[in-house]
């Protein structure tokens, strides 16, 4: 739940607009205003007199800011800033150096109070930034008694041997070679996971270290781990400039434009440039570019502090417009813990002393199988044997070594691979999920297995139409197709499309994309295609970085509810953002109408402008500023 901004962030915020060089020429300007303004009305005093404070400041502070308004035409980054410099010259030939003053108090304290409210609403982007490890413990010799030297974490290479002392973030992505503990991998999953470790298991970078010391070999270097690619995600975010800026500047191109030829017919019809410069003031500069940037970085923010991280934020304007959801199954609709139904022995082995070995071994898995079986271990009473020796690899399955025998957690094609006589041994395949024991490369059991439906994933499909004006609702998924009606019926969604590979999910997905805007909602690395040319991909949960690079957001906590924020948060930011710069426009064009009839002196439009520049950032910097939850649907409790 959002709390109201502390005075410790007001000064922060107040701070960071105080050390920017356009907040400088800001206060530098306002003092320039007051110190003329005290001379205007000293005794005897005229001209250069009262005018040099403003002069100075003009020339002081105005060079800059217009040199890098040219920069700006030039990247064609806007062409309405380019009227501050028009404004500021036509001021300067016509001798109106308070007008001129004004427009760089407007032109800087615009600029400032932009790039205070950025900095301030991507501070969790820094503050995730500076959680990185920096530092890392390289061990000397093969083993923890070696010793160690503290090197940066830039320099450790894929094979270098690293200590993790107790409690300490885990600098790189690599694996246990000595040592046995626990890792609190949470901040980086969203899920409430504190992982044993071993010998052979797999550690991430970002995870937090439990109380015993950990020798790890990196297997990969630290830029590529997977703490380094959520901060990267978010650093782009903040940097990408999204489709709707691009149709901002475009706007903010014609709108320089009518402003210039409004200013001229003004000048034209009545002969007096002092027109023009009224005109080309009242629109100076324009709300469209300053508005639109200010309500998207507030928007990530936002998301970031609900457990979003926005990666794309053009997508953010499209979340309001979707009009067909496509659901992967598992971890999306259900909660991705499977529960064990039943246990099929081999001859010879018993239903609990092979799940004691299998949970023994699954202690070092996150795979949410591996918590159905632990699950189930624990239920029945069981004690669990220690492991030896562990190893988790794609496409061997989960291996250990318990009380002297090789166990391996695999499926039903590998395990008729290792061992052929295992293929008339195990039941027929049924609906739900299965794990095979081997014990010595024998078939030993298959373990069955249920996932369950979120508690409100079903009230979340029914709210989408209504609320969101969502049209089509699917499942599309790799399973098979008996169990993924099971889920449909459960949660109320009719279309399914069941035993679809990841090429049949891209190409369902590119057939909606031509009907209007599509959302993919994933989790594993068959989505990944899909989800990156849907609309809008969606990922839940940080556990794969291909799905996590594909999706437009991640929802770390994998929350229905969640998904339902981010898409009240795109509604919010495009409809802010738009009431910003097209209601600044609106009211610039206004007072460029009176100043073309000769209603509104340069003064008075230089004033005019400045108001409406405040008012379309402040209106801009409310995307941020929400106290109250966003969802609107009734969240059943566990959901």
């Amino acid at each position: 739940m959002d709390t109201m901004p502390t005075a410790p962030a007001a000064h922060r915020s107040w701070s960071l607009f105080f050390r920017s060089r356009d907040g400088l020429i800001t206060v530098a300007t306002l003092m320039a205003i007051a110190l003329h303004l005290i001379l205007w009305f000293g005794p005897g005093l005229s001209g250069w007199a009262r005018d040099w404070p403003l002069v100075a400041v003009v020339i002081l502070g105005g060079i800059p800011l217009m040199i890098e308004v040219a920069r700006s035409a030039i990247r064609t980054r806007g062409g309405a800033d380019t009227l501050a410099a028009v404004s500021i010259i036509t001021a300067v030939l016509l001798g109106e150096w308070l007008v001129a003053a004004i427009i760089v108090l407007m032109l800087s304290g615009g600029e400032a109070l932009e790039g205070a409210a950025s900095r301030r609403a991507s501070g969790t982007l820094a503050a995730l930034a500076r959680r990185a490890p920096t530092t890392a413990h390289r061990l000397r010799g093969a083993d923890i008694s070696a010793g160690t030297d503290e090197v940066p974490v830039s320099e450790i290479a894929v094979g270098d041997l690293l200590l993790i002392l107790p409690h300490e973030l885990c600098p790189v992505d690599g694996e246990v070679v000595e040592g046995h503990g626990s890792m609190d991998e949470s901040f980086l999953t969203g899920e409430p996971y504190v992982v044993g470790k071993s010998r052979g298991s797999a550690v991430m970078s970002g995870a937090v270290n439990g109380e015993n010391p950990l020798a790890i070999v990196a297997l990969r270097p630290a830029e590529d781990s997977r703490y380094a690619q959520i901060v990267g995600v978010l650093r782009e975010a903040e940097e990408n400039r999204p489709a709707m800026r691009r149709l901002a500047d475009r706007l903010g191109a014609w709108y320089t434009v009518i402003a210039l030829a409004l200013g001229v017919l003004g000048w034209a019809v009545s002969g007096d440039p002092t027109r023009f410069l009224a005109v080309v003031v009242v629109a100076t500069p324009c709300p469209l570019l300053i508005g639109v940037p200010v309500a998207i970085i507030g928007a990530i923010s936002l998301a970031a502090r609900r457990g979003i991280i926005v990666k794309n934020p053009g997508m953010l304007e499209h979340t309001s417009r979707i009009t067909t959801v496509m659901f992967d199954k598992t971890g999306t609709l259900t909660y991705g813990r499977p529960v064990v139904t039943d246990i099929h022995t081999a001859a010879g082995f018993a239903a609990d002393e092979v799940l004691a070995l299998a949970a023994s071994v699954e202690r070092y898995s996150r795979h949410p199988l591996a918590d159905a079986i632990r699950n189930q271990a624990e239920k029945r009473g069981l004690v669990l044997p220690d492991v030896t020796e562990i190893s988790e690899r794609p496409g061997q399955g989960l291996t250990g070594r318990v009380d002297g025998r090789h166990i391996r957690i695999t499926n039903r094609r590998t395990c008729q691979e290792i061992d052929p006589a295992s293929r008339a041994l195990m039941p027929v395949t049924a609906a739900g999920m299965e794990s095979v024991v081997l014990v010595d490369d024998a078939y030993a059991a298959l373990i069955r297995l249920r996932d369950e439906p979120r508690a409100s994933a079903g009230e979340f499909i029914a709210h989408l139409p209504g609320s969101h004006d969502v049209e089509r609702l699917m499942i599309v998924s790799g399973d098979r197709e008996a169990e993924v009606r099971h889920l449909a019926g459960q949660v109320g969604v009719e279309e399914v499309h069941a035993g679809i590979s990841p090429e049949g999910k891209l190409a369902l997905v590119e057939e909606y994309n031509r009907r209007g805007p599509t959302l993919f909602l994933g989790d594993g690395i068959n989505d990944a295609p899909a989800m990156a040319v849907a609309t809008v991909g969606v990922a839940m949960g940080a556990n794969s970085d291909v799905t996590s690079e594909a999706a437009d957001a991640v929802i770390l906590d994998s929350s229905l509810e969640r998904l339902d924020e981010l898409l009240h948060i795109g509604a919010r930011m495009r409809r802010i953002a738009l009431q910003s710069a097209l209601g600044g426009m609106a009211l610039s064009m206004i007072g460029m109408l009176l100043a073309v009839f000769g209603l509104l002196t340069p003064l008075l439009g230089a004033i005019a402008q400045e108001v409406i520049d405040v008012l379309a950032i402040l209106n801009a910097a409310r995307v941020g500023m929400v106290r109250e939850p966003l969802s609107d649907f009734d969240r059943v409790p566990g959901g």
